[in-house]
């Protein structure tokens, strides 16, 4: 097979002509919880602005045409897909899953994950529950252990711990979060596989869309809220990325690339 003809089957958003950013440097930065901050605070953070970001571009692919369709419709998009080998489907009330078009899927996904950040008991917004990690450089041993714990008169044993406890975030906190990151790497995963071209790179939002999908790549795979396999949609924009430095070698998402698919993909695709 020619390099032409194998160059031909990749995907637009594979070519490393679209695939840069706006955004030059090292995104980890960005990523990297700060030494003062608690751990469920600082998944609490990511989850709302990945979730604000995201939802700009599904505006675009829900907006409405002057025909009063949109381009994300039951007709374009009968499934919630991320490619020909990757559908996904959405729990009804007597949790069975059920095949729905992506519009309706991701308007769905919207609910809930607007619910769960707008629900108090999970995402609490009291300022005096709020904890802040020690920095070791600038406390004590004995100044760390008297730091109190918002939790601890929960009842809770001493010796029980979860993400986010010390910040008065429940138990299931950090699973909700996982499912959250989840959802919304399917929703990125649908976008680039069915709307990269019309509309995102026609209106010249290709570069913000691969700024936001990276940072989210970064966040998710440093806080463990996305696994290796989680990425297979997307192994391919992973891998290249790792591969050409997008990615820096210190980061979980570039552990997770093959580097050698990504050099390949590189070479096939470069021009």
């Amino acid at each position: 097979m020619s390099t032409s003809s194998t160059s031909e089957m990749l995907p637009v958003w594979l070519n490393p002509a679209y695939s840069r950013q706006i955004v030059k440097g090292n995104l980890m930065t960005l990523s990297a919880r700060p030494k003062t901050v608690e751990q469920g605070e600082w998944i609490a953070h990511h989850v709302v602005e990945h979730y604000r970001n995201l939802w700009n571009f599904v505006r675009v692919i829900h907006e409405k045409e002057e025909d009063g369709t949109t381009i994300c419709n039951v007709n374009t998009c009968p499934k919630m897909s991320a490619g020909p080998n990757h559908s996904y489907t959405w729990l009804n009330n007597r949790y069975q899953p059920v095949e729905l078009p992506a519009h309706e899927y991701m308007t769905l996904m919207q609910r809930w994950i607007g619910g769960k950040i707008n629900d108090t008991n999970l995402f609490p917004t009291d300022p005096n529950g709020v904890s802040y990690a020690p920095n070791p450089s600038l406390t004590s041993s004995s100044s760390t252990s008297s730091l109190a714990d918002p939790a601890s008169d929960a009842g809770s044993p001493p010796d029980e711990d979860w993400v986010g406890r010390r910040s008065g975030f429940p138990k299931e906190f950090a699973g909700v979060c996982r499912t959250i990151f989840l959802q919304m790497f399917r929703v990125y995963a649908h976008l680039y596989h069915n709307h990269f071209v019309d509309p995102l790179y026609h209106l010249n939002l290709e570069k913000q869309l691969n700024s936001c999908f990276s940072h989210f790549v970064l966040t998710a795979t440093a806080l463990d809220l996305l696994q290796k396999e989680d990425l297979e949609p997307m192994q391919g924009l992973v891998d290249l990325w790792a591969a050409s430095g997008t990615f820096p070698p210190e980061s979980k998402a570039y552990q997770y690339a093959n580097l050698e698919n990504g050099d390949k993909i590189w070479k096939l695709a470069a021009f």
